[in-house]
Protein backbone atom coordinates (compact mmCIF):
# COMPACT_ATOMS: atom_id res chain seq x y z
CA UNK A 1 0.00 0.00 0.00
CA UNK A 2 1.53 3.76 -1.05
CA UNK A 3 1.74 6.00 1.57
CA UNK A 4 0.95 9.69 1.09
CA UNK A 5 3.42 11.90 0.21
CA UNK A 6 3.67 15.78 1.05
CA UNK A 7 6.49 18.47 1.56
CA UNK A 8 9.52 17.93 4.27
CA UNK A 9 9.29 21.68 5.47
CA UNK A 10 8.60 22.35 8.75
CA UNK A 11 4.52 22.69 9.62
CA UNK A 12 4.75 26.04 10.22
CA UNK A 13 6.09 26.79 6.82
CA UNK A 14 3.60 24.98 5.26
CA UNK A 15 1.12 26.82 6.54
CA UNK A 16 2.31 30.20 6.13
CA UNK A 17 2.91 28.66 2.20
CA UNK A 18 -0.92 27.86 2.08
CA UNK A 19 -2.42 30.97 3.48
CA UNK A 20 0.13 33.57 1.85
CA UNK A 21 0.13 31.70 -2.08
CA UNK A 22 -2.39 28.57 -2.14
CA UNK A 23 -2.57 28.52 -5.92
CA UNK A 24 1.33 27.91 -5.87
CA UNK A 25 1.34 25.39 -2.97
CA UNK A 26 -1.28 23.38 -4.61
CA UNK A 27 0.20 23.51 -8.20
CA UNK A 28 4.05 22.70 -6.93
CA UNK A 29 2.51 19.57 -4.99
CA UNK A 30 0.51 18.15 -7.46
CA UNK A 31 3.53 18.54 -10.31
CA UNK A 32 6.10 16.57 -7.53
CA UNK A 33 3.53 14.08 -5.65
CA UNK A 34 0.43 13.85 -7.97
CA UNK A 35 -3.39 13.35 -7.50
CA UNK A 36 -3.12 12.84 -3.61
CA UNK A 37 -0.84 15.03 -1.12
CA UNK A 38 -0.75 15.97 1.86
CA UNK A 39 -0.13 19.04 3.79
CA UNK A 40 0.81 19.70 7.63
CA UNK A 41 -1.23 22.97 8.20
CA UNK A 42 -3.94 21.43 10.40
CA UNK A 43 -4.24 22.52 14.23
CA UNK A 44 -0.58 21.39 16.27
CA UNK A 45 0.93 20.30 12.63
CA UNK A 46 -1.96 17.86 11.76
CA UNK A 47 -1.53 16.35 7.96
CA UNK A 48 -4.53 17.25 5.64
CA UNK A 49 -4.85 14.88 2.64
CA UNK A 50 -5.90 17.16 -0.95
CA UNK A 51 -7.37 15.14 -3.78
CA UNK A 52 -7.52 16.05 -7.33
CA UNK A 53 -8.31 12.80 -8.87
CA UNK A 54 -12.97 12.79 -9.85
CA UNK A 55 -12.99 9.35 -8.95
CA UNK A 56 -11.49 9.85 -5.21
CA UNK A 57 -13.49 12.78 -4.99
CA UNK A 58 -16.61 10.82 -5.72
CA UNK A 59 -16.33 8.41 -3.14
CA UNK A 60 -15.54 10.69 -0.69
CA UNK A 61 -18.31 12.88 -0.95
CA UNK A 62 -20.70 10.56 -1.56
CA UNK A 63 -20.10 7.43 0.63
CA UNK A 64 -22.40 6.83 3.38
CA UNK A 65 -22.30 8.97 6.93
CA UNK A 66 -20.65 5.76 8.50
CA UNK A 67 -17.97 5.74 6.62
CA UNK A 68 -17.13 9.75 6.28
CA UNK A 69 -17.90 12.49 8.77
CA UNK A 70 -18.01 16.48 7.96
CA UNK A 71 -16.33 18.05 10.45
CA UNK A 72 -17.44 21.56 11.31
CA UNK A 73 -15.06 24.33 11.06
CA UNK A 74 -14.26 26.38 14.01
CA UNK A 75 -14.49 29.70 11.96
CA UNK A 76 -17.49 28.70 9.91
CA UNK A 77 -19.46 28.12 12.81
CA UNK A 78 -17.68 31.43 14.66
CA UNK A 79 -18.82 32.93 11.16
CA UNK A 80 -22.25 31.28 9.99
CA UNK A 81 -23.27 29.79 13.42
CA UNK A 82 -23.94 26.13 14.84
CA UNK A 83 -27.08 25.85 12.81
CA UNK A 84 -25.91 26.51 10.02
CA UNK A 85 -26.84 24.30 7.36
CA UNK A 86 -23.07 23.71 6.06
CA UNK A 87 -22.01 22.81 9.63
CA UNK A 88 -24.94 20.05 10.20
CA UNK A 89 -24.55 16.42 9.62
CA UNK A 90 -26.98 13.12 9.43
CA UNK A 91 -30.26 13.35 9.77
CA UNK A 92 -30.46 17.20 10.78
CA UNK A 93 -28.78 18.43 7.53
CA UNK A 94 -31.23 16.07 5.52
CA UNK A 95 -34.14 17.74 7.84
CA UNK A 96 -32.50 21.34 7.24
CA UNK A 97 -31.81 21.07 3.45
CA UNK A 98 -35.03 19.46 2.54
CA UNK A 99 -36.49 22.82 4.49
CA UNK A 100 -34.75 24.88 2.51
CA UNK A 101 -34.57 23.58 -0.75
CA UNK A 102 -38.09 25.12 -2.06
CA UNK A 103 -36.68 28.63 -1.90
CA UNK A 104 -33.78 28.00 -4.40
CA UNK A 105 -35.71 25.65 -6.72
CA UNK A 106 -35.60 26.47 -10.45
CA UNK A 107 -38.90 27.97 -10.44
CA UNK A 108 -38.70 30.08 -7.94
CA UNK A 109 -35.42 32.11 -9.79
CA UNK A 110 -37.92 33.68 -12.38
CA UNK A 111 -39.36 36.15 -9.12
CA UNK A 112 -35.82 37.30 -9.24
CA UNK A 113 -34.43 37.55 -12.70
CA UNK A 114 -36.35 41.40 -13.12
CA UNK A 115 -35.18 42.32 -10.11
CA UNK A 116 -31.68 40.87 -11.11
CA UNK A 117 -31.42 43.12 -14.28
CA UNK A 118 -32.83 46.43 -12.90
CA UNK A 119 -30.10 46.42 -10.10
CA UNK A 120 -27.52 45.81 -12.37
CA UNK A 121 -28.25 48.49 -14.26
CA UNK A 122 -29.23 50.75 -11.57
CA UNK A 123 -25.77 50.54 -9.68
CA UNK A 124 -23.74 50.58 -12.97
CA UNK A 125 -25.66 53.70 -14.05
CA UNK A 126 -23.87 55.21 -11.12
CA UNK A 127 -20.36 54.67 -12.13
CA UNK A 128 -19.02 58.15 -13.45
CA UNK A 129 -18.12 57.67 -16.87
CA UNK A 130 -14.50 57.91 -18.17
CA UNK A 131 -13.43 57.07 -14.54
CA UNK A 132 -11.72 54.10 -13.88
CA UNK A 133 -13.86 51.45 -11.09
CA UNK A 134 -12.94 48.04 -9.53
CA UNK A 135 -14.87 45.64 -11.15
CA UNK A 136 -14.83 43.29 -7.59
CA UNK A 137 -16.42 46.77 -5.54
CA UNK A 138 -19.07 46.91 -8.56
CA UNK A 139 -20.31 43.43 -8.56
CA UNK A 140 -20.21 43.51 -4.45
CA UNK A 141 -23.07 46.14 -4.73
CA UNK A 142 -25.29 44.15 -7.25
CA UNK A 143 -25.12 41.08 -5.35
CA UNK A 144 -25.58 42.37 -2.04
CA UNK A 145 -28.55 44.38 -3.36
CA UNK A 146 -30.13 41.50 -4.79
CA UNK A 147 -29.42 39.03 -1.60
CA UNK A 148 -30.70 41.85 0.50
CA UNK A 149 -33.62 42.08 -1.54
CA UNK A 150 -34.17 38.25 -3.31
CA UNK A 151 -33.50 36.85 0.54
CA UNK A 152 -34.88 39.09 2.90
CA UNK A 153 -37.46 41.49 0.69
CA UNK A 154 -35.67 44.45 2.22
CA UNK A 155 -35.81 47.53 0.68
CA UNK A 156 -34.60 50.97 1.58
CA UNK A 157 -34.59 51.14 5.45
CA UNK A 158 -32.10 51.66 8.15
CA UNK A 159 -31.71 48.45 9.19
CA UNK A 160 -31.01 47.67 5.83
CA UNK A 161 -28.60 50.84 5.34
CA UNK A 162 -26.76 49.16 8.40
CA UNK A 163 -26.55 45.86 7.29
CA UNK A 164 -25.02 46.74 3.82
CA UNK A 165 -21.94 49.01 5.88
CA UNK A 166 -21.51 46.05 8.60
CA UNK A 167 -20.97 43.50 6.04
CA UNK A 168 -19.15 45.76 3.51
CA UNK A 169 -16.98 46.53 6.65
CA UNK A 170 -16.59 43.20 8.19
CA UNK A 171 -15.63 41.28 5.07
CA UNK A 172 -12.75 43.74 4.20
CA UNK A 173 -11.18 41.93 7.99
CA UNK A 174 -10.14 38.98 5.44
CA UNK A 175 -9.88 40.88 2.05
CA UNK A 176 -6.05 39.86 1.45
CA UNK A 177 -3.90 37.02 2.28
CA UNK A 178 -2.29 38.87 5.32
CA UNK A 179 -5.19 39.92 6.86
CA UNK A 180 -6.52 36.07 6.56
CA UNK A 181 -4.24 34.72 8.85
CA UNK A 182 -6.78 35.80 11.65
CA UNK A 183 -8.65 32.70 10.09
CA UNK A 184 -6.04 29.97 10.21
CA UNK A 185 -4.60 30.85 13.37
CA UNK A 186 -6.26 30.44 16.61
CA UNK A 187 -3.84 32.85 18.93
CA UNK A 188 -4.95 35.76 16.61
CA UNK A 189 -8.94 35.33 17.77
CA UNK A 190 -9.37 37.12 21.37
CA UNK A 191 -10.74 39.94 22.22
CA UNK A 192 -8.25 42.42 23.16
CA UNK A 193 -10.96 45.59 22.58
CA UNK A 194 -12.83 47.50 19.74
CA UNK A 195 -9.44 47.89 18.07
CA UNK A 196 -7.90 44.66 17.77
CA UNK A 197 -8.85 42.79 14.62
CA UNK A 198 -10.75 39.72 16.36
CA UNK A 199 -12.53 42.64 18.64
CA UNK A 200 -14.00 44.32 15.69
CA UNK A 201 -15.20 41.14 14.10
CA UNK A 202 -17.09 40.04 17.54
CA UNK A 203 -18.27 43.51 17.80
CA UNK A 204 -19.48 43.50 14.28
CA UNK A 205 -20.80 40.06 14.64
CA UNK A 206 -23.05 41.15 17.55
CA UNK A 207 -24.35 43.86 15.85
CA UNK A 208 -25.59 42.46 12.85
CA UNK A 209 -26.67 39.08 15.37
CA UNK A 210 -29.34 41.75 16.52
CA UNK A 211 -30.50 43.11 13.45
CA UNK A 212 -30.99 40.09 11.52
CA UNK A 213 -33.12 38.94 15.27
CA UNK A 214 -34.99 42.58 14.50
CA UNK A 215 -36.14 41.77 11.34
CA UNK A 216 -36.83 37.67 12.11
CA UNK A 217 -39.19 39.03 14.72
CA UNK A 218 -40.77 41.96 12.93
CA UNK A 219 -41.15 39.99 10.47
CA UNK A 220 -42.72 36.36 12.04
CA UNK A 221 -45.29 38.84 13.77
CA UNK A 222 -46.64 40.36 10.20
CA UNK A 223 -46.39 37.08 8.00
CA UNK A 224 -47.38 38.14 4.78
CA UNK A 225 -48.05 34.31 2.70
CA UNK A 226 -47.56 36.18 -0.10
CA UNK A 227 -44.65 37.62 -0.23
CA UNK A 228 -41.94 35.25 -1.99
CA UNK A 229 -38.46 36.47 -0.47
CA UNK A 230 -36.52 33.77 0.91
CA UNK A 231 -37.05 34.85 4.47
CA UNK A 232 -40.94 34.70 4.27
CA UNK A 233 -40.64 30.97 2.66
CA UNK A 234 -38.48 29.89 5.47
CA UNK A 235 -40.96 31.34 8.32
CA UNK A 236 -43.18 29.34 6.64
CA UNK A 237 -41.19 25.84 5.98
CA UNK A 238 -42.40 23.03 8.59
CA UNK A 239 -40.70 19.73 8.37
CA UNK A 240 -42.70 16.29 8.22
CA UNK A 241 -43.71 16.82 11.72
CA UNK A 242 -45.01 20.39 11.21
CA UNK A 243 -42.51 21.95 13.11
CA UNK A 244 -41.21 25.13 12.10
CA UNK A 245 -37.51 27.06 11.75
CA UNK A 246 -36.35 28.37 14.73
CA UNK A 247 -35.31 31.67 15.32
CA UNK A 248 -31.82 30.72 15.64
CA UNK A 249 -32.06 27.97 12.66
CA UNK A 250 -33.20 31.38 10.33
CA UNK A 251 -30.51 33.49 11.87
CA UNK A 252 -27.45 31.61 11.22
CA UNK A 253 -28.89 30.42 7.29
CA UNK A 254 -29.70 33.96 6.60
CA UNK A 255 -25.62 34.90 7.88
CA UNK A 256 -24.75 31.69 5.63
CA UNK A 257 -26.88 33.54 2.45
CA UNK A 258 -25.16 36.94 2.92
CA UNK A 259 -21.64 36.09 3.93
CA UNK A 260 -20.88 33.55 1.32
CA UNK A 261 -24.06 34.34 -0.93
CA UNK A 262 -22.85 37.79 -2.23
CA UNK A 263 -19.14 37.41 -2.06
CA UNK A 264 -18.65 34.63 -4.21
CA UNK A 265 -20.84 35.66 -6.71
CA UNK A 266 -19.44 39.08 -6.99
CA UNK A 267 -15.91 37.42 -7.06
CA UNK A 268 -16.79 35.01 -9.90
CA UNK A 269 -18.72 38.35 -11.98
CA UNK A 270 -15.31 40.30 -11.66
CA UNK A 271 -13.43 37.35 -13.20
CA UNK A 272 -16.15 36.85 -15.75
CA UNK A 273 -15.58 40.25 -17.02
CA UNK A 274 -12.09 40.56 -16.75
CA UNK A 275 -12.07 37.14 -19.12
CA UNK A 276 -14.29 38.57 -21.35
CA UNK A 277 -12.87 41.84 -21.73
CA UNK A 278 -9.59 40.08 -22.04
CA UNK A 279 -9.65 38.24 -24.69
CA UNK A 280 -11.27 39.74 -27.88
CA UNK A 281 -12.80 36.79 -29.31
CA UNK A 282 -14.52 36.02 -26.65
CA UNK A 283 -15.84 39.64 -26.31
CA UNK A 284 -17.16 39.82 -30.14
CA UNK A 285 -18.99 36.01 -29.32
CA UNK A 286 -20.61 36.96 -26.68
CA UNK A 287 -22.20 40.67 -28.13
CA UNK A 288 -22.82 38.81 -31.10
CA UNK A 289 -24.82 36.21 -28.88
CA UNK A 290 -26.50 39.22 -26.66
CA UNK A 291 -27.84 41.04 -29.88
CA UNK A 292 -29.85 38.51 -31.45
CA UNK A 293 -32.11 39.05 -28.77
CA UNK A 294 -35.31 40.76 -28.31
CA UNK A 295 -35.74 43.94 -26.59
CA UNK A 296 -38.35 42.31 -23.88
CA UNK A 297 -36.55 38.86 -23.46
CA UNK A 298 -37.16 37.36 -20.14
CA UNK A 299 -34.62 36.92 -17.72
CA UNK A 300 -34.96 32.82 -18.52
CA UNK A 301 -34.26 33.31 -22.07
CA UNK A 302 -31.27 34.85 -21.66
CA UNK A 303 -29.86 32.34 -18.55
CA UNK A 304 -30.56 29.62 -21.43
CA UNK A 305 -28.39 31.52 -24.09
CA UNK A 306 -24.94 28.99 -24.80
CA UNK A 307 -22.14 31.02 -25.07
CA UNK A 308 -23.11 32.94 -22.46
CA UNK A 309 -23.54 30.23 -20.20
CA UNK A 310 -20.61 28.75 -21.24
CA UNK A 311 -18.52 31.52 -20.39
CA UNK A 312 -19.93 31.61 -16.85
CA UNK A 313 -18.31 27.65 -16.82
CA UNK A 314 -15.27 28.29 -17.79
CA UNK A 315 -15.37 31.16 -15.32
CA UNK A 316 -15.84 29.23 -12.33
CA UNK A 317 -13.28 26.41 -13.56
CA UNK A 318 -10.10 28.49 -14.21
CA UNK A 319 -10.48 30.06 -11.03
CA UNK A 320 -12.84 28.22 -8.64
CA UNK A 321 -13.97 31.06 -6.12
CA UNK A 322 -13.73 27.97 -3.72
CA UNK A 323 -10.79 26.00 -4.05
CA UNK A 324 -11.65 23.23 -2.15
CA UNK A 325 -14.60 20.82 -0.85
CA UNK A 326 -16.12 20.92 2.85
CA UNK A 327 -13.58 18.12 4.16
CA UNK A 328 -14.28 14.68 4.93
CA UNK A 329 -13.36 12.48 7.79
CA UNK A 330 -12.87 8.67 7.62
CA UNK A 331 -14.73 7.18 10.37
CA UNK A 332 -12.66 3.68 10.10
CA UNK A 333 -9.23 2.99 8.19
CA UNK A 334 -9.89 3.19 4.29
CA UNK A 335 -8.35 2.57 1.06
CA UNK A 336 -8.62 5.22 -1.60
CA UNK A 337 -6.87 5.40 -4.62
CA UNK A 338 -3.94 2.72 -3.29
CA UNK A 339 -3.74 4.51 -0.09
CA UNK A 340 -4.34 3.63 3.52
CA UNK A 341 -6.18 6.49 5.65
CA UNK A 342 -6.03 6.01 9.09
CA UNK A 343 -9.63 7.18 10.51
CA UNK A 344 -9.50 10.46 11.47
CA UNK A 345 -7.26 11.65 8.78
CA UNK A 346 -8.80 15.34 7.20
CA UNK A 347 -9.82 15.04 3.13
CA UNK A 348 -10.56 17.73 1.38
CA UNK A 349 -11.18 17.41 -2.86
CA UNK A 350 -9.12 20.18 -4.46
CA UNK A 351 -11.33 21.72 -6.57
CA UNK A 352 -8.51 24.42 -8.27
CA UNK A 353 -6.39 21.19 -8.80
CA UNK A 354 -9.11 19.12 -10.50
CA UNK A 355 -10.31 22.23 -13.03
CA UNK A 356 -6.71 22.25 -14.15
CA UNK A 357 -6.04 18.79 -14.94
CA UNK A 358 -4.75 18.37 -18.44
CA UNK A 359 -6.88 14.88 -19.10
CA UNK A 360 -9.87 16.52 -18.36
CA UNK A 361 -8.87 20.62 -19.66
CA UNK A 362 -6.20 20.28 -22.59
CA UNK A 363 -4.40 23.61 -22.27
CA UNK A 364 -6.09 24.27 -18.18
CA UNK A 365 -4.54 27.45 -18.29
CA UNK A 366 -5.76 29.41 -21.35
CA UNK A 367 -9.87 30.43 -21.11
CA UNK A 368 -11.63 28.70 -23.26
CA UNK A 369 -15.51 28.71 -23.23
CA UNK A 370 -16.10 26.21 -26.30
CA UNK A 371 -14.49 23.84 -24.23
CA UNK A 372 -18.28 23.77 -22.50
CA UNK A 373 -19.62 23.35 -25.97
CA UNK A 374 -17.50 20.37 -27.18
CA UNK A 375 -18.71 18.41 -23.90
CA UNK A 376 -20.39 17.30 -20.99
CA UNK A 377 -18.11 16.97 -17.49
CA UNK A 378 -19.35 15.16 -14.54
CA UNK A 379 -20.39 16.79 -11.56
CA UNK A 380 -16.94 15.24 -10.06
CA UNK A 381 -14.99 16.66 -13.07
CA UNK A 382 -16.33 19.76 -12.67
CA UNK A 383 -17.59 21.23 -9.34
CA UNK A 384 -17.78 25.05 -8.90
CA UNK A 385 -20.10 24.64 -6.00
CA UNK A 386 -18.65 21.14 -4.16
CA UNK A 387 -20.50 17.92 -4.99
CA UNK A 388 -22.52 15.22 -2.69
CA UNK A 389 -25.26 15.76 -0.42
CA UNK A 390 -23.06 19.13 0.38
CA UNK A 391 -23.14 20.86 -3.26
CA UNK A 392 -23.97 25.02 -2.46
CA UNK A 393 -27.45 24.94 -1.92
CA UNK A 394 -27.10 28.46 -3.51
CA UNK A 395 -26.02 26.91 -6.49
CA UNK A 396 -29.17 27.66 -8.76
CA UNK A 397 -29.15 31.38 -7.88
CA UNK A 398 -25.45 32.31 -8.08
CA UNK A 399 -25.59 30.60 -11.85
CA UNK A 400 -28.92 32.60 -12.58
CA UNK A 401 -28.02 35.78 -10.87
CA UNK A 402 -23.98 35.48 -12.53
CA UNK A 403 -25.17 34.92 -16.08
CA UNK A 404 -28.37 38.05 -16.04
CA UNK A 405 -25.78 40.23 -14.34
CA UNK A 406 -23.07 39.88 -17.03
CA UNK A 407 -25.25 39.77 -20.06
CA UNK A 408 -27.05 43.60 -18.74
CA UNK A 409 -23.81 44.49 -18.72
CA UNK A 410 -22.62 43.58 -21.75
CA UNK A 411 -25.87 44.69 -23.43
CA UNK A 412 -26.00 48.18 -21.92
CA UNK A 413 -22.61 49.02 -21.09
CA UNK A 414 -19.25 49.89 -23.01
CA UNK A 415 -16.69 49.04 -20.05
CA UNK A 416 -12.69 48.09 -20.97
CA UNK A 417 -10.21 46.99 -18.63
CA UNK A 418 -7.93 49.46 -17.58
CA UNK A 419 -4.38 47.53 -17.11
CA UNK A 420 -3.37 45.35 -19.52
CA UNK A 421 -1.77 43.07 -17.58
CA UNK A 422 -2.69 40.02 -16.06
CA UNK A 423 -4.51 39.42 -12.95
CA UNK A 424 -3.28 36.91 -10.67
CA UNK A 425 -5.67 34.95 -7.96
CA UNK A 426 -5.08 35.22 -4.25
CA UNK A 427 -6.26 34.61 -0.99
CA UNK A 428 -9.67 36.41 0.01
CA UNK A 429 -10.51 34.81 3.00
CA UNK A 430 -11.82 30.94 2.45
CA UNK A 431 -12.05 31.80 -1.46
CA UNK A 432 -9.83 32.59 -4.13
CA UNK A 433 -10.44 36.24 -5.60
CA UNK A 434 -8.56 38.30 -8.23
CA UNK A 435 -5.56 40.50 -6.92
CA UNK A 436 -6.34 43.80 -6.90
CA UNK A 437 -10.21 43.48 -7.66
CA UNK A 438 -9.30 44.36 -11.17
CA UNK A 439 -9.69 48.09 -12.43
CA UNK A 440 -11.42 48.98 -15.29
CA UNK A 441 -12.74 52.14 -17.20
CA UNK A 442 -16.67 52.60 -17.74
CA UNK A 443 -16.76 54.34 -21.18
CA UNK A 444 -20.62 54.70 -21.21
CA UNK A 445 -24.29 53.11 -21.88
CA UNK A 446 -24.19 50.92 -24.87
CA UNK A 447 -25.68 52.30 -28.09
CA UNK A 448 -28.71 49.91 -28.21
CA UNK A 449 -29.27 48.24 -31.62
CA UNK A 450 -33.00 48.51 -32.93
CA UNK A 451 -35.02 45.67 -32.26
CA UNK A 452 -38.82 43.86 -32.19
CA UNK A 453 -40.18 43.93 -28.94
CA UNK A 454 -40.38 40.28 -27.84
CA UNK A 455 -44.20 40.42 -28.02
CA UNK A 456 -44.18 41.80 -31.43
CA UNK A 457 -41.62 39.59 -32.33
CA UNK A 458 -43.89 36.12 -31.70
CA UNK A 459 -47.11 37.24 -33.56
Amino acid sequence: MKSIKGPKTPAMVQRMQWILNPVQTMETCVKKYGDIFQLKIGVGGQPLVYLSNPEAIQEILTKDNNEYNAPASPILKSMFGEKSMILLEGDRHRRERKLLMPPFHGDRMRNYGELICNLTKQTAKELPIGEKFIARQLMQKITLQVILQAVFGLYDSPRLSEIKSILANFLELTASPLRSTIIFFPFLQHDLGPWSPWGRYQRKMQRLDELLYAEINERRGQLDPNRTDILTLMLLARDEEGQEMSNQEIRDELMTMLIAGHETTATALAWAVYWVHKQPEVYQKLTEELETMETDVEPMTIFRLPYLTAVCQETLRIYPVGMLTFPRVPTKPVELQGYQLEAGTMINGCIYLTHRREDLYPEPNKFKPERFLERKFSPYEYLPFGGGSRRCLGMALANFEMRLVLATLMSHFEMELAENRPVKPQRRGLTLGPAGGIKMLMKGERKQVEKKSASVATV
